[in-house]
């Protein structure tokens, strides 16, 4: 399998190109701010072909390279229902004072095909499997993707801003939701595998086991109802 990433733009966000290998299909995960060279540099390096965008949320930095990528290469462009507004209004999705300077250089809207993520789906793209949970918490459309373990790779799992190495994502956003979050980690997180790999790690990769055993959003929900609150995400 290949998984190529890099980070893109002024928020760094992680962008990734999955394939089973070099040369065939590939899917790519959150083309966010000024992250089309980067993809096409990637596309061209490992000489793949995309099939299919495929977004954890709706957020301008996980999303604004969207519109070209889609157009260049004629490919669709799958979020959850409840994010979807975010492509086309970005200001009403993060505020007005965030990043909001950067929107005279982006170009705004929805991609001419857009298809819609649902809780539980199974998407069978580019010879890949991507198990679809929607995991509300830092937007109400927030998803993650797991792919099954397959030959020598373990189980891999695409958080978006659910779950960091020691970390979660900020709940301060509009549709943010620190109550939502730990039922997602709850939900999504707990019952994975330790040895699923988490991607992104921030500046890192991580496993579910190590985050068990260090992160104190995952003991907190991991111990229940009547464990002391979790310290709160503050970026």
């Amino acid at each position: 399998m290949l998984i190529a990433g890099f980070p893109a733009g002024a928020w760094g966000t992680n962008c990734y190109l999955v394939a089973p290998a070099a040369g065939e299909e590939c899917v790519i995960i959150d083309p966010g701010h000024q992250a089309a060279p980067g993809v096409e540099e990637t596309l061209k390096k490992h000489r793949l072909k995309p099939v299919a965008v495929v977004l954890t949320h709706g957020h301008l930095d996980h999303v604004a390279s969207v519109v070209p990528v889609c157009g260049a290469h004629d490919v669709p462009a799958w979020i959850h229902p409840e994010d979807r507004y975010m492509m086309s209004d970005p200001e009403k999705a993060l505020g007005r004072s965030i990043g909001m300077p950067l929107l005279g250089e982006l170009t705004i809207g929805e991609p001419d095909d857009v298809k819609e993520l649902t809780d539980g789906a199974k998407l069978e793209l580019a010879g890949l499997e991507l198990s679809v949970a929607h995991a509300p918490g830092h937007t109400r459309g927030s998803v993650t993707f797991g792919m099954p373990e397959a030959a020598d790779v373990p189980p891999i799992f695409f958080s978006g801003d659910l779950l960091f190495a020691g970390s979660i994502g900020r709940t301060d956003l509009p549709g943010g939701s620190m109550e939502d979050m730990l039922e997602s980690l709850a939900r999504v997180c707990l019952p994975l595998d330790d040895s699923t790999v988490v991607l992104p790690g921030h500046n890192e990769h991580t496993t579910i086991g190590r985050e068990r055993a260090t992160n104190p959003y995952l003991r907190q929900v991991a111990a229940g109802p009547g464990a002391a609150e979790a310290p709160r995400r503050g970026m």
